[in-house]
């Protein structure tokens, strides 16, 4: 039997996957089907910690554009990612996945504060970690808290779910004939300025060297596809095997 290219893995998820056709920041159903692809990944032997957005409660630099302050705008966009880390929990548990979520900013009652010898062992007993608030400081964004947790758990690699199924040289959504790369570098994507997370994240991955692979988490099956050499999905890397899109 062949061995898994990646053994512990980082799942970045933007808040907006929570969020369903009726408006609901955060839509039940959604979020049990996400909880259902995390879970098959899990079954598989993986060690799974995740990360996820506060986009649909609260974006912090949306707040400040608005005219509040930035900083306690970003505190408003750090408490919306825990109640969104424990609505996954609750429908990870739900389905019988042991589950934790740690924040970093400590609040005991709802969950553990950021302990990162911790969370290892929660990962060695076959947990799942939801790691919530960022980096518990503002200016930064919660791509950044995933690539600085995706580091510090030594992770092989920081999978980025998104409603796309991979990194493209424009936006597919509004340019019809945008490119889509299986393989791309991280130098390429900070000089060409590709949307695949903010550029302290992307710096971050390429300088601890853990691979950035984007793929599509709304198509039912494909996380657990993409691990298994199936889906599609772009690979963020420093070797790139290919510089060519392909469509």
């Amino acid at each position: 039997m062949t061995e898994p290219r990646y053994k512990r893995i980082l799942l970045k998820l933007s808040g907006e996957v929570l969020m369903g056709q009726g408006g609901l920041a955060i839509d039940t159903a959604v979020t049990a089907r996400v909880a259902e692809e995390i879970a098959d990944v899990r079954a598989q032997g993986y060690e799974l910690c995740v990360v996820v957005g506060g986009g649909n409660i609260f974006r912090g630099i949306s707040g400040a554009a608005n005219g509040m302050e930035r900083a306690t705008a970003d505190y408003m966009g750090m408490l919306a990612t825990v109640m969104n880390a424990l609505a996954v929990q609750n429908a990870l548990e739900t389905i019988g996945v042991d589950t934790r979520v740690q924040s970093a900013i400590p609040m005991h009652s709802v969950c553990e504060p950021f302990i990162r010898r911790r969370a290892e062992r929660h990962l060695e007993k076959g947990r799942v970690v939801i790691f919530a608030a960022g980096v518990g400081s503002p200016f930064f964004t919660t791509d950044s808290g995933a690539a600085l947790r995706a580091a510090e758990m030594n992770c092989d690699a920081l999978f980025k779910g998104t409603s796309v199924d991979g990194v493209y040289d424009a936006d597919p959504k509004k340019v019809a004939d945008a490119k889509r790369y299986e393989t791309v570098s991280y130098d390429m994507v900070l000089a060409k300025n590709l949307k695949v997370m903010d550029a302290s994240a992307v710096a971050l991955c390429r300088d601890s060297d853990i691979p950035i692979v984007v793929f599509n988490i709304r198509e039912h099956g494909n996380f657990a596809a993409v691990l298994d050499g199936k889906g599609v999905s772009t690979v963020v890397q420093k070797k790139m095997e290919t510089i060519d899109a392909r469509v």
